[in-house]
């Protein structure tokens, strides 16, 4: 089978959404089940990627990678290419596109709360999601909560979306605790995910700690703009205070190693996988508590309630601080990690692929 898919999130900066297709990539790579099928990899700019050319075939589609992008040029491409079934791992599809497309959509953040995206983004967003629900064979999501998201809020019935959690990446050996006062939070700075006031909770740490640090790893793509590096120096935190707009893989996986505890205060998200990579690279996690939060992370964080920074700088004391309840985490971890497996997970998207042209 030829399985078209949309890999524009490969090229330039990692992100979510890439990261995730990457995963299945690199497990469909050495599935043998999946030496069956030929990946055919479209997107705009060469890829970093490095996959075997003969099974994953990379067609170049010049063009600014987006709506027109996907909707106009893409479709004659892929028709010409004879793909048989068309996978989309972000929010939409190319409408004109015959053949089964499946879409996987990680959160419906832009129906749910519109206030959080400009005007234009938003329409666009929710018109094309909209769109590839009616028309796509299959939806995949990240959990049971967005599962409960699209059904109510799309007006999708249920039996339509596959709940199939992606893999988490877990270290070769596990580095002993670091010894570090540093708190990290990662992942792109929305205006749900609450960064001015996980600053403003890290505030008191720093004053009792000079050894105490916060590194923040993200690109700021907040609506209404939020103003972190006013944030900090309101504070009076520049020395404590290290922002990350971008780094490399390699660059991250050293932030972890390093961090004692990881802050992620987002009321609303598809899964929350940075938290889980903490975990994995064992660091304690103070979360918002939410039932997404519940449902990704159990027994293995520290849960804080919206808007009580107080409250979010008791959870950071106890997460760099108590050994008891930092080891009782840490214990929880495993129990909470074993569902993200990359295996299974490309093992269940490739199954819903394979489904759409029985």
């Amino acid at each position: 089978m030829r399985i078209g898919i949309d890999a524009r999130e490969l090229a330039g900066h990692a992100t979510g959404a890439g990261r995730y297709l990457a995963g299945l990539l690199r497990e469909w790579a050495r599935d043998e089940r999946a030496q069956r099928h030929e990946f055919v990899l479209y997107a705009a700019e060469p890829l970093a990627m490095t996959l075997d050319a003969r099974r994953f075939p990379t067609r170049v589609v010049p063009g600014t990678p987006g709506t027109w992008w996907e909707q106009v040029q893409l479709p004659a491409i892929a028709a010409r290419d004879h793909v048989e079934v068309w996978f989309s791992p972000a929010y939409s599809i190319p409408l004109r596109l015959k053949v089964p497309r499946v879409v996987a959509i990680h959160d419906v953040s832009f129906v749910a709360h519109p206030e959080w995206f400009g005007a234009r983004e938003g329409i666009r967003r929710r018109w094309l999601c909209r769109a590839a629900v009616k028309r796509a064979a299959a939806i995949i999501t990240i959990s049971e909560f967005s599962r409960r998201e699209i059904s109510e809020r799309l007006g999708v019935p249920g039996e339509r979306i596959h709940v199939i959690p992606p893999g988490i990446e877990r270290a070769s050996h596990q580095p002993p605790a670091s010894s570090h006062l540093r708190v990290l939070f990662a992942g792109s700075i929305f205006n749900r995910r609450h960064v001015p006031d996980l600053i403003r909770a890290f505030a008191p740490i720093a004053r009792a700690h000079a050894g105490a640090s916060l590194a923040i790893v993200g690109d700021n793509r907040s609506v209404p703009r939020e103003d972190v590096r006013g944030a900090i120096a309101a504070e009076g935190l520049q020395a404590q205070v290290v922002w990350h707009e971008y780094v490399t893989d390699d660059q991250l996986r050293e932030l972890y190693a390093g961090a004692r505890a990881f802050a992620f205060l987002s009321e609303y998200e598809g899964l929350g996988l940075t938290p889980l990579e903490a975990l994995a690279a064992g660091v304690p996690a103070v979360l918002l508590d939410t039932p997404v939060a519940r449902e990704s992370c159990a027994d293995a964080a520290l849960y804080v309630p919206p808007n009580d920074l107080g409250a979010t700088t008791r959870a950071l004391e106890t997460a760099l601080f108590d050994e008891t309840a930092r080891a009782r985490l840490l214990r929880a971890a495993p129990a909470a990690l074993s569902k993200y497996k990359w295996p299974k997970a490309a093992s269940d998207t490739l199954a819903v692929l394979e489904r759409c042209t029985s």
